[in-house]
């Protein structure tokens, strides 16, 4: 590892199989938590490369507990996190509102490294047990058509290194990593980036998957669709920029979108927004990006049309009734 740092340390690149070698040292327990620290401090300091991503993805998915859930061709909706703003959970309350719309979810995430509130935080707020079981996870989705994947669980890797992240409380490429290697590994997925060149870099990596996929950027620096400023919205067909009043939204002010200092404060938004109690500046939010998630499944679909699909989930409480019932099954 000194020589691998060294070489970085000199704006030195790595191969794409000494980066999946690498990541699987780092699951193995090869290295110590200062020498992951410097690693993770170099693509601080520098933009990985799409050699280096497609190394670290294939470590990953080559170790990962594998969960089979393609017969309901379902949608990831995440974001990388890493952007600072520390909203609320927006992508894992979209989530709820996608499947009370009628949609099949299969949610990967994880405790918060860079906010308050990951995913897997607000969902042990509510009593979530994490399973690894694939029987459990498939009926959820059958049950609720949402199933949560708490990554530790089927990413060894990320587990060896979640007690470094969260000393370092920056972000990682870790954070770029996440969202690429769900293990069900789903047919869609919207994901939510915190600057330009890794929009391009997934742009680039998922035209090479096959995923049927959004990336999507706020202009002003959130890594989801916060209707704080102009977003871009990149697909396979196209690119691009929209502003929130051309989809009929009102712009946010980031307060507006804060998480709180707590996961028990998150919750409390999430909550909001799925039971109607919520600001119109929150439910906005969740709905936008819900309706673009809505779109990479159904692309033929305006995307007016989508945002009233997702709006009809909250209104008609079908996103809460969705969100009880994974509940029911999922806090035992």
């Amino acid at each position: 590892m000194k020589e691998i740092l060294y070489r970085l340390f000199e704006h030195q690149y790595l191969g794409k199989e000494e980066a999946r070698r690498i990541l699987q040292g780092i699951a193995q327990g090869c290295y110590n938590d200062a020498q992951i620290a410097s690693l993770i401090t170099v693509f601080l300091m520098r933009n990985i490369s799409v050699e280096e991503l497609a190394g670290f993805r294939e470590a990953l998915l080559d170790m990962r507990v594998p969960v089979d859930m393609q017969d309901f061709k379902p949608i990831d909706i995440v974001g990388t996190g890493g952007d600072g703003k520390n909203t609320f959970n927006i992508s894992t309350t979209s989530c709820f509102v996608v499947a009370g719309a009628g949609y099949h979810v299969v949610k990967h995430g994880n405790y918060g490294a860079t906010s308050v509130s990951g995913a897997s935080n607000v969902m042990e707020q509510h009593g979530v047990k994490f399973t690894s079981n694939v029987e459990k996870l498939r009926y959820s989705m059958e049950q609720c058509r949402i199933a949560y994947l708490h990554a530790p669980l089927f990413n060894p890797a990320l587990k060896a290194v979640a007690p470094v992240r969260k000393l370092l409380g920056v972000r990682s490429f870790f954070n770029i990593l996440g969202p690429l290697v769900n293990p069900v590994i789903p047919t869609y997925q919207l994901l939510g980036v915190y600057n330009l060149p890794l929009l391009r870099l997934y742009n680039y990596t998922y035209q090479e998957s096959g995923t049927q996929f959004a990336v999507v950027h706020s202009l002003d620096g959130y890594d989801e669709i916060s209707l704080t400023d102009e977003f871009k919205v990149a697909t396979p067909y196209k690119e691009i920029i929209y502003s929130p009043e051309e989809l009929g939204f009102s712009r946010c002010s980031e307060k507006d979108l804060d998480g709180g200092s707590t996961p028990a404060e998150a919750a409390k938004i999430f909550d909001a927004v799925l039971d109607g109690t919520a600001t119109k500046a929150q439910t906005d939010c969740v709905v936008a990006n819900s309706a673009f998630a809505i779109q990479v499944i159904c692309p033929e679909k305006r995307i007016a049309d989508c945002i009233a699909e997702a709006r009809e989930s909250l209104d008609s409480k079908r996103a809460l009734e969705t969100f009880r019932k994974f509940i029911e099954i999922n806090a035992q």
